[in-house]
């Protein structure tokens, strides 16, 4: 898959995206991510990339002409490309936009930044993605989650391909409780259904502890 992040502070990305398994996607050629400074597309001498907003208001609000340049750059390689715009006025994102998503050869997310966007990107834009009901000084970081969620679904990536299969929200259910050695730790026991080696039991134990800790922490999901 080719990830392209447009940005004005591609440094950010530096460090998460050298890490973990986005590094390993990208060693094992799996994923090719690509930082674009949108600053590269700014307009005169001075790379121009803002205005104030028509109508008034505070802030600034980042221009047309270099998101359309650098979107279209981009497209000239790569013309199916889905743009996914970072904002919190979108849709939020859940596991199953990034299942979908990982199976596309190609995306660009625009970050978002001081005050927004001209309205007349949208255009160029596919799908609009919030992290959720709060907001953030820019889309770098939500960039970052997309990326991670959707690079770890990519076949290859993962050593364990069952791993992303029973992961919370795979299911519709938070993911239940792991427990490793020690077998008591202060007290605390493992529950004697996971080292019974009865698999029919060791499953139904663990739909019980989803739908509880789901019941818990985000009850709405058993709402249907």
């Amino acid at each position: 898959m080719k990830i392209f992040i447009i940005t004005l502070f591609p440094e950010m990305f530096e460090g998460p995206f050298a890490h973990s398994m986005i590094w390993k996607a990208q060693d094992k050629k799996l994923a090719d991510i690509k930082l674009v400074n949108l600053r590269d597309y700014g307009i005169g001498p001075r790379k121009t990339v803002d205005d104030t907003p028509y109508g008034g208001g505070a802030g600034m609000v980042l221009r047309v002409e270099p998101i359309f340049a650098a979107v279209e750059s981009i497209k000239e390689d790569e013309p199916d490309a889905k743009v996914l715009l970072m904002t919190p006025r979108g849709k939020q994102f859940v596991q199953k936009d990034a299942q979908q998503l990982s199976k596309e050869k190609a995306i660009i997310l625009l970050c978002g930044h001081y005050e927004g966007f001209d309205e007349r990107i949208m255009s160029l834009v596919d799908h609009e993605i919030s992290m959720g009901d709060f907001v953030l000084t820019g889309g770098e970081i939500p960039a970052m989650a997309v990326v991670d969620s959707i690079v770890r679904l990519i076949p290859g990536v993962l050593g364990d391909e069952t791993s992303a299969h029973d992961e919370s929200f795979s299911h519709g259910l938070l993911e239940y409780p792991q427990y490793t050695r020690p077998d008591e730790w202060r007290g605390e026991k493992v529950p004697n259904e996971l080292k019974s080696g009865h698999h029919a039991e060791i499953a139904k134990w663990r739909k019980a502890q989803s739908v509880e800790k789901t019941k818990q922490n985000r009850p709405e999901l058993l709402d249907f």
